[in-house]
């Protein structure tokens, strides 16, 4: 069936994606353009065209705006958040409208999911998930999103013979994953973040201090070690625990307020990488439960202009730890 760039753009909003899927056209039926479109928008659509296509849609729970370039697209989306709607109250269309507003100011774009057929508090708790990702795992869940309602808009276009069954799945999860996740590897280059405007260090972008939780007070004069794994090539495991891979960043001593000195150099962008704090607790406390604490974890190239406190909470039988900005 040949279909043009204004169908296509009624499925998706990237019109590179529309332009490459009249190419690839026409199709003779429904999984074959299945089979086009997720080639096209994992494979060829770039960033811009990603962007693109999240930003016609509007906000889930909102109509979409008179002036829509495709008429067609805004009506099956706000067909597709019927059942959002319906189910919706004052006070959820309320947290809704706000938690849409905070998943803007940190993603920089819209909140997308496929709505058919999901109730209000269904879409509420995911979007309260998904919040909590890290920018680039959203922005691949986001595309992932978009192709399963890139698929149930392709079977909207084509004819009842050629469309897909009414119990046909649509896309499986796994192979839209592998495809978004090489994809997204690429992508990531385009997304290395920048500073934020005015962003200057004024301490360490890693620090730490220590809490006796049993005597209630700082614990002073624990010794501390900032290490960071060297090879490029592997993860540390389990069992490497004194591995030669692991380089000193530096060390100091907790003062009374338990804080440690400065344990590496002041720098605006910190090196992604696997890094360890290690905590002579055995000489603090000789009695104690721990001869050492340490503390390994991992910073994304996502991360580097965040700044990491990693406290120890000591107790007489266990430790927790937290990480806050």
């Amino acid at each position: 069936m040949a279909l043009g760039e204004e169908e296509f753009l009624a499925c998706c909003g990237s019109a590179k994606f529309a332009k490459l899927m009249v190419s690839a056209g026409p199709f003779s039926n429904y999984q074959e353009a299945v089979d086009a479109a997720r080639e096209i928008w994992f494979n060829k659509v770039d960033v811009n065209g990603w962007l693109e296509a999240f930003a016609a849609h509007p906000r889930i729970g909102e109509s979409p705006p008179q002036s829509h370039k495709s008429p067609t697209f805004a009506q099956w989306s706000k067909g597709e958040q019927s059942t959002a709607l319906t189910t919706a109250t004052d006070s959820t269309l309320q947290e809704l409208h706000e938690l849409n507003a905070r998943y803007w100011q940190k993603f920089g774009f819209v909140f997308l999911i496929c709505a058919s057929g999901r109730s209000t508090p269904e879409i509420l708790s995911e979007l309260k998930r998904r919040y909590q990702n890290r920018p680039i795992a959203e922005f691949e869940i986001a595309a992932q999103e978009q192709m399963k309602i890139t698929e149930l808009r392709l079977a909207k276009l084509l004819s009842p013979d050629t469309a897909a069954p009414s119990g046909a799945k649509i896309s499986s999860n796994m192979d839209m994953a592998t495809k978004a996740g090489d994809r997204v590897t690429v992508i990531g280059g385009h997304l290395t973040p920048t500073p934020p405007p005015g962003h200057t260090r004024t301490r360490p972008p890693i620090t730490t201090h220590v809490l006796d939780t049993a005597a209630g007070r700082p614990a002073a004069g624990i010794e501390v070690r900032l290490e960071m794994w060297e090879d490029p090539q592997s993860r540390p495991l389990f069992h490497q625990i004194d591995s030669n891979c692991w380089k000193l960043l530096g060390s100091s001593t907790t003062d009374k307020d338990g804080r440690s000195g400065q344990l590496m150099s002041i720098s605006d962008a910190l090196n992604p990488g696997v890094y360890r704090i290690s905590f002579d607790t055995g000489k603090y406390n000789p009695e104690g439960f721990f001869p050492y604490t340490a503390i390994v974890f991992e910073i994304r190239e996502s991360q580097k202009w965040e700044h990491f406190h990693v406290p120890l909470l000591l107790s007489p039988f266990s430790f927790s730890t937290y990480r806050g900005s």
